[in-house]
């Protein structure tokens, strides 16, 4: 099933003229934005000197960290009054990165998602349960655009509740969910808990976190679906931007909305087909925020095969990250942040361990940290006073509940090296 086959089955000549035009517009469009404008005049590159999609890799990368620079409309390329939504993204320290949409930037997402869900079978006739955070996470809204423009029946259940979202499950004969991995599997065993099987459930949609295809197998035999894959970010506008046909071998990216390379993260050399190395994105629609070449962190790579489905080229599902960001729930954590907090509670010492495990199948994260001697010698109700001062800091900043532990001066291990403050224990859990 084709939402929009011409545009889905594009290749050959057609496709690299529309990746061109689109490529030169997104350059004049970036230059709008100081940052990219002195950036493109002193790599002494213009929207003139693509002549070929090759010729992307004359431009300069773009890295988190200038985004986060521009904080917060600095990467605007449209007046603020063209606005019509905001949604963040967290960043490596206090500042989340900011994006904005304009009406085409909305329609255009919410055709992108619906280009998603026609590819997996789902139709008019399909009542959606949209199990995300609608708040300024992307997930959320984005599907329910998208489900919408395809006259699904919606149901946006958000986060949480998870009785509630079962019972709404059976209820509504509910036959098509979307939601992290993480929490399918907890919903599952919570209906077996309820004794109910959703019967009414047929495709699930799982993303924001990597999950491997053994969580999949487990899901659909717990849950009674065909499990899919979806990959965005919001700096692409959200989710959405590549996701899986029914082939299930890779993930399409969609060519007419966005040009990916692989680079090798250390040395920024363009790989060619079927080597692994970081994702490098460049949207080629986004009227409101522009970006050229930007590392995505992601590691995968482009796949060689032609999919059998029909549509352009597909990578493969992410095996890791080439920086220390964490997904915890959905939720991009980096040390970092966690840091910046800890250095802002007097109280705290210089050193702080964080484990992430699965329990239960949710992430949790937990946070051992040293307190200075002078406060760690005090009462039992003081000490409860720091505990909940910094859980309470975390969860402004990281919108995410933590377990944080106070242990002892230098009980913490200290490293000669670069700090390993990171265990994650989830790598042989699914």
């Amino acid at each position: 099933m084709f939402w929009n086959k011409e545009t889905e089955t594009l290749k050959g000549d057609k496709l690299e003229k529309l990746q061109i035009k689109r490529l030169k517009w997104t350059i004049t469009q970036a230059e709008k934005i100081p940052f990219y404008k002195k950036l493109l005049n002193n790599s002494n590159i213009s929207s003139d000197d693509i002549r070929k999609t090759e010729d992307i890799h004359k431009l300069p990368l773009t890295k988190k960290t200038d985004l986060q620079g521009g904080y917060p409309f600095g990467f605007l390329a449209v007046p603020k009054k063209e606005i019509v939504r905001i949604h963040t993204t967290s960043g490596t320290t206090g500042k989340p990165t900011v994006v904005g949409y304009t009406r085409q930037d909305l329609d255009n997402w919410s055709e992108l998602i619906a280009r998603n869900l026609t590819m997996v079978g789902l139709t008019a006739d399909d009542t959606f349960q949209n199990a995300v955070n609608y708040g300024l996470f992307t997930g959320g809204l984005g599907f329910h655009y998208g489900a919408e423009k395809i006259g699904m029946t919606v149901i946006p259940s958000g986060t949480g509740n998870t009785k509630r979202q079962i019972e709404m499950i059976d209820d509504f004969g509910v036959t098509a969910l979307h939601c992290t991995p993480s929490y399918a599997m907890h919903l599952s065993e919570v209906a077996e808990a309820m004794g109910t099987e959703l019967e009414s459930l047929r495709t699930g949609m799982f993303g924001a976190e990597p999950w491997s295809d053994n969580m999949r197998g487990i899901l659909e035999e717990k849950l009674g679906v065909t499990a899919y894959d979806s990959y965005g970010m919001s700096e692409m506008y959200g989710p959405g931007a590549a996701f899986e046909c029914k082939e299930r071998n890779g993930l399409h990216f969609w060519h007419d909305s966005y040009f990916i390379e692989i680079i090798d993260p250390d040395t920024e050399e363009v790989l060619e087909p079927g080597q692994k190395g970081e994702l490098v994105v460049t949207p080629l629609v986004k009227e409101a925020m522009p970006l050229l070449r930007y590392r995505t962190g992601d590691i995968t790579m482009i796949l060689e095969d032609e999919c059998p489905c029909g549509r352009g080229p597909k990578i493969a599902r992410l095996t890791g990250r080439s920086d220390d960001m964490l997904v915890i729930r959905g939720i991009n954590v980096f040390p970092s942040q966690i840091e910046h907090v800890l250095r802002s509670i007097p109280e705290v010492g210089d050193q702080f361990m964080v484990y992430v495990d699965r329990i239960n199948h949710l992430d949790e994260m937990t946070i051992d940290v040293e307190i200075k001697r002078e406060f760690f010698k005090g009462e039992l109700s003081d000490l409860e006073r720091i505990q909940k001062k910094i859980i309470h800091s975390l969860k402004e900043l990281l919108n995410l509940r933590t377990k944080v532990s106070l242990v002892e001066p230098e009980s913490l291990p200290r490293f000669e090296g670069k700090a390993k403050r990171v265990i994650d224990k989830r790598g042989d859990k699914f």
